[in-house]
């Protein structure tokens, strides 16, 4: 057992035998690095070293090796990539869309909004713009704003609140850049996604974010009418590329440079962040042609008004409609057209529509996504219904939807 002066006098001899230690080791170096000096010159006149025979160097011990091909010539990185390649395929293609709503060129408030469109075709001295349905909406006049800054009338040919998407024609004679459509039924989750627009206005115009397709089909309810209830569910293409008010209306690119899809929305909520949505081009497309051709969209309709049962105060079920207990769903009609496949079915206000061709119709959106997805214009079609307490089967002709 040893005690602590003992420690002490061993740390003591440790010391000093480091300390010679480290003293032996300085002066071996310095001998070492003194006859490398002097031995290295005679070794390089001997052509033992590989080095340069350059006299100067020799004397003043100074060596420089053989250049390295490449180190002294300036380095040039040529910036090029799939994205940067799409993006420039298409983005002259992607405008700006002014919607006038007042001709008083000194009201500044509210004077006009902003948006953005992609020119998906050139026909002759014409060109054809795609939008949203609300960047136009209730525009007095229309202006659209190419890449290089020039502003053109544009004459609004068709729009349709459904699918929230409208057709422009523009002068067309210097259009030189014309959107590609691709396919978006090829889309998978996780390719990329590039969308161009004008966010926050034309200040920003022709801006690029880039992101993923986060998902290929996704259903949106929509509020047509602004009564507060859903009469639409949207089929939309859900992306984490950046979407922001003025984005609506531009191009949703694939990394080939093609349109997938048409920025139309995104989830206003402090606490979302990356959710934005477009419409696929293969719903977009048919819509274009018949916004084009027609100025609307040809769907079949039964001529009726409707409102969904969950919406009707429960007590009025079976006080008023005469609905058997275990109905609990379907559409209640308020109005009937005129001449229309409704009226000559012998359809009848207050009837309460739950099923068409066996197909369960729970509210107004079921009903309209039947006869929009699944007929056409001329077909017949079975309607179950309930007027009175008693379940009835009528059978009706589709007709051209009215013009509204």
């Amino acid at each position: 057992m040893g005690y602590y002066d003992e420690h002490e006098s061993q740390k003591t001899r440790q010391k000093e035998s480091k300390r010679f230690s480290g003293l032996s080791a300085f002066v071996g170096a310095l001998i070492g690095g003194l006859v490398v000096l002097f031995s290295v010159p005679v070794l390089t006149n001997l052509g033992l070293l590989p080095y340069n025979d350059s006299s100067n160097n020799v004397e003043s011990g100074i060596f420089e090796s053989e250049p390295q091909e490449g180190l002294s010539q300036t380095v040039n990185v040529d910036v090029n990539s799939d994205v940067i390649q799409a993006v420039e395929n298409v983005s002259d293609a992607v405008v700006g869309v002014i919607n006038m709503q007042q001709s008083n060129i000194f009201s500044q408030e509210g004077a006009e909004g902003t948006g953005s469109g992609v020119i998906y075709k050139k026909d002759g001295d014409k060109a054809f713009v795609v939008t949203n349905h609300h960047v136009i909406d209730r525009a007095n006049q229309i202006e659209v704003s190419l890449a290089d800054g020039t502003r053109l009338p544009a004459k609004l040919l068709g729009t349709d609140i459904i699918t929230d998407l409208a057709v422009l024609e523009i002068d067309g004679s210097n259009i030189e850049t014309v959107a590609e459509f691709g396919n978006s039924d090829l889309l998978r989750v996780g390719e990329p996604a590039i969308a161009i627009g004008n966010p926050l206005g034309l200040r920003f115009s022709s801006s690029v974010t880039q992101g993923i397709i986060s998902a290929t089909k996704r259903s949106i309810p929509v509020d047509l009418d602004g009564d507060g209830s859903v009469d639409w569910h949207a089929e939309v293409l859900q992306t984490d590329a950046a979407i922001n008010p003025g984005n609506s209306g531009g191009a949703l690119v694939n990394i080939e440079g093609q349109i997938i899809g048409i920025n139309s929305m995104k989830i206003a909520q402090s606490a979302v962040e990356g959710i934005g949505f477009a419409i696929p081009t293969q719903i977009a497309i048919p819509v274009i042609e018949d916004l084009e051709r027609f100025g609307e969209v040809q769907r079949p309709q039964l001529g009726v008004g409707i409102r969904s049962l969950s919406e009707i105060p429960s007590h009025h079920w079976q006080e008023t409609l005469k609905l058997p207990q275990d109905v609990k769903a379907g559409v209640v009609i308020t109005s009937i057209a005129p001449m229309s496949p409704a009226e000559r079915a012998g359809l009848k206000e207050y009837d309460v529509i739950v099923s068409i061709d066996d197909q369960e119709i729970n509210d107004g959106h079921d009903l309209r996504k039947y006869l929009y997805t699944e007929h056409e214009i001329g077909d017949e079609i079975k309607v179950t219904l309930y007027r009175e307490g008693q379940r009835e089967t009528v059978t009706a002709q589709l007709t051209e939807q009215e013009s509204t």
